[in-house]
């Protein structure tokens, strides 16, 4: 039986076969303010890769939309066979002439970016190649000529911008050089100074030509580790801000990359990184975190060709389920507070690390970016405390209207499964509509209970046992909820 008392919800837990609030348990209190407000939550949900899935036979179009995805970072498209965006695939004879409209093919690529930002998607274009795990490595390779491969890029950024060669004007405004150079030889076959010239080249002919775009890079994949709490960046990502300094290269953003299984690690690096770009004299370039995800055990080890199927088959069922969704949503609240300008998820395609598996079907962890994205809805950030960084995360918002909420919370690795939530100061007079959606193990952002709930300053009590994620939305009982 649910228990339904004035000011008081127990909920969830008996329509899942959890049992009640125990008399004895201490429950884990949290506390939201709606009279205080904290800015505006950010849409740091961005993702690598498009809804148009390799070969043709998938399009998450839809379900791309219903995320209101904020930017996709073109990296690994199509992979393991890329037939898009990467130098090689719109340039295929390197031997051509860059001047030339016909030295390029940028077909499947032009429908590639058409499909991103039909979904309302802004891009982040990775000028490079995609990865190579093969022994034999075609395309990661340092250019046979650096000047011929920014020019190559500037007439990629020509035709999407300008309208070149029967192209576009899709405003795109980040472009990144390469990916992970210093990861080897995976991603780059040459070395450090190979990277750094090609950086050079690159970006300086690229603001030369388009001043207002926004250049950066390295993507670095390892970007530095913690010593006794003092991050130490490592000696790649030291050696590209010495030399972007001492040459006046251009800047504009930052990358880097981070798996972890502490979603408190994205936080501090990005704390960490901010301070090292301020202290290396780029205090105006952006923070960008553009590959993240949830690595089980913290280990790559269940993914490689030395691991057994079965366990390769764990460790991605953990990553796109339960745990990995209550991961992605207490990443995505808990770098409210970061200093972070964009954030992209790896990555939004089907497969492996993806949203959806192999035919094209959402998983757990497309539901938690359906629930980050309804909190979304209600913009304007009120005061949310009593989360535990790395375990039990909440948050809070009103639409500009004040005439609807929204509160999330994520148990990604708290015990308590027995959570309280004190509501104070809703905006509203009179009674309150609550209605409950959850993702864990059996649900998917369904909604499990609605109901009305009494008070201007109402709890709510319920089991949520780890890991999975809880959304609320509040509205006053007798209006419409104000979409």
């Amino acid at each position: 039986m649910i228990v339904f008392i004035t000011r008081l919800f127990v909920w969830y837990g008996a329509l899942v076969g959890v049992p009640l609030l125990a008399a004895a348990a201490e429950p884990a209190i949290l506390q939201v303010d709606f009279a205080r407000t904290n800015g505006v939550i950010r849409a740091l949900h961005g993702v690598n890769k498009g809804p148009l899935g390799p070969g043709g036979l998938i399009d998450l179009s839809a379900e791309h939309r219903a995320l209101g995805i904020p930017f996709v970072r073109l990296h690994d498209c199509y992979w393991p066979n890329p037939y898009v965006v990467d130098i090689h695939a719109v340039f295929p004879d390197f031997k051509a002439d860059p001047a030339q409209p016909e030295s390029y093919d940028f077909r499947l690529t032009d429908q590639y970016i058409a499909a991103i930002r039909a979904t309302g998607a802004g891009i982040v274009y990775r000028l490079g190649e995609s990865i190579e795990h093969t022994t034999v490595k075609r395309f990661v390779h340092p250019p046979a000529d650096f000047e011929k491969w920014a020019a190559i890029c500037l007439g990629i950024i020509r035709h999407y911008n300008e309208g070149w060669a029967a192209g576009f004007r899709h405003d795109i405004r980040y472009w990144e050089i390469w990916n992970e150079p210093e990861n080897r030889p995976a991603m780059w076959s040459g070395n450090d100074e190979d990277y750094f010239r090609l950086y050079r080249v690159a970006a300086t002919a690229i603001k030369r030509s388009f001043p207002d775009l926004r250049v950066g890079g390295p993507s670095a994949g390892a970007s530095g580790t913690f010593v006794n709490g003092t991050f130490e960046p490592t000696e790649f990502v030291r050696h590209f801000l010495d030399r972007c300094r001492t040459n006046s290269l251009p800047l504009d953003f930052f990358s880097w990359h981070c798996y972890t299984a502490d979603p408190a690690e994205l936080v501090s690096r990005a704390k960490a990184i901010r301070r090292i770009l301020d202290e290396s004299g780029f205090a105006k370039a952006g923070n960008h975190l553009n590959e993240w995800n949830y690595l089980p055990g913290n280990t790559w080890m269940p993914g490689w060709r030395e691991s057994s199927p079965l366990a390769r088959q764990r460790y991605y069922e953990a990553m796109a389920g339960a745990p990995g969704a209550a991961f992605l949503v207490s990443a995505l609240i808990e770098l409210q507070d970061a200093p972070l300008d964009v954030g992209n998820l790896f990555h939004g395609e089907a497969g492996a690390f993806g949203l959806f598996n192999e035919f094209g079907v959402a998983q757990k962890n497309y539901f938690a970016l359906r629930a980050f994205r309804e909190l979304l809805e209600t913009p304007e950030r009120v005061d949310a405390k009593g989360g535990l960084a790395g375990q039990l995360a909440i948050a809070a918002g009103l639409n500009p209207q004040h005439t609807r909420a929204g509160v999330i919370l994520s148990n990604f690795a708290e015990g308590r499964s027995d959570i309280r939530i004190d509501l104070s100061h809703l905006p509203w007079n009179g009674n309150t509509m609550a209605e409950l959606r959850i993702v864990d193990t059996a649900l998917n952002f369904e909604i499990v209970r609605t109901d009305t709930i009494g008070g201007r300053s109402p709890s709510l009590i319920l089991n949520l046992p780890k890991p999975a994620i809880a959304f609320f939305q509040l509205r006053p009982a007798k209006a419409k909820a104000d979409r």
